[in-house]
Formats: C-alpha cells, sequence, structure tokens
C-alpha cells in the first residue's frame, strides 16, 4: 500500500483548519488505497520519510520564513534521506499574516535540494482561511495521495 507522510508544523487554529482539510482530502475514500500518515515536523523522523512514498509538509511563515519545527525536520532528515528520497513526490501549504514568500521559497530549495518532485502547486493563505482556501488545502491532499495511485 502506498504511503502518504504529511509532516505538519500546526500551532494555530487557522493552520489546523488548513492541516484538516489536507487530510480529509488525502483520505478521500476514492483514495482508500492509499495509507495516509500524520506526523508533527517536531517528531518526524528519517525513518518516517524513507517509508513514504510521497510527502505533503505544512508550514506557518514565521518572520518571513517557514517554521522553525519545519526547519528542524528538515535539519534531521536530510542527509539520512538525501540520496534514497531523490524523487520523492510532495507538495505543501503555508499559512501566513503577511510576508509568505520566504516561507515558500526556502520549503521549495530545500525540497529540491533533496532532490523532491513537486506534484502540486503550493497552498499559500494569508488570514484567516475561508471555505475556497480550505478547499484548495483538500484538493492538495487529493492531489498528493492520487499521485502515488
Amino acid at each position: 500500500m502506498p504511503r502518504l507522510l504529511i509532516v505538519h508544523h500546526t500551532p494555530s487554529p487557522a493552520l489546523q483548519a488548513m492541516f484538516e482539510a489536507v487530510v480529509s482530502g488525502a483520505g478521500d475514500p476514492e483514495l482508500a488505497e492509499v495509507e495516509v500518515v500524520r506526523e508533527p515536523a517536531l517528531s518526524a523522523t528519517a525513518a518516517d520519510v524513507l517509508a513514504a512514498d510521497a510527502i505533503v509538509l505544512g508550514t506557518p511563515a514565521n518572520i518571513g520564513y517557514m517554521s522553525g519545527a519545519l526547519k528542524h525536520f528538515f535539519d534531521t532528515v536530510y542527509y539520512p534521506c538525501l540520496d534514497a528520497g531523490k524523487g520523492t513526490p510532495f507538495g505543501f501549504y503555508v499559512h501566513g499574516n503577511q510576508g509568505t514568500e520566504g516561507a515558500v521559497t526556502s520549503v521549495q530549495s530545500i525540497a529540491k535540494g533533496m532532490g523532491w518532485t513537486p506534484v502540486a502547486e503550493p497552498v499559500v493563505i494569508l488570514g484567516q482561511p475561508e471555505k475556497p482556501d480550505l478547499q484548495r488545502c483538500w484538493d492538495l491532499g487529493a492531489t498528493v495521495a492520487a499521485h502515488l495511485l
């Protein structure tokens, strides 16, 4: 069974809503053949990444950069997963109140350095997520999961 790993840092209600929408999309009944595994960024390990067939990342934009928790995740998994993870399909979402560009660029840069392959456009939401924003998060989860079938 293909495995989708969702690595997230979810410190706010807005990010919780986005995370739940991503999980819901990935867990759509039409995608029941995909195992969805959720791990907070501070506890996700290289073993989690190596066991995954695709990855979705979620982070707030903190002072114009990805969260320290997601950066810690990347620092932890970078070398152990560098060669084995090449070509891993991934997507990501970012929430901020302003200045999300640095967070988006940093996630894209590190994922590219790891050799991961983007299979969906990043979902970037400013302010309180509205229904269309959460639909985009649902679509992100479903798109990355469907890529495994």
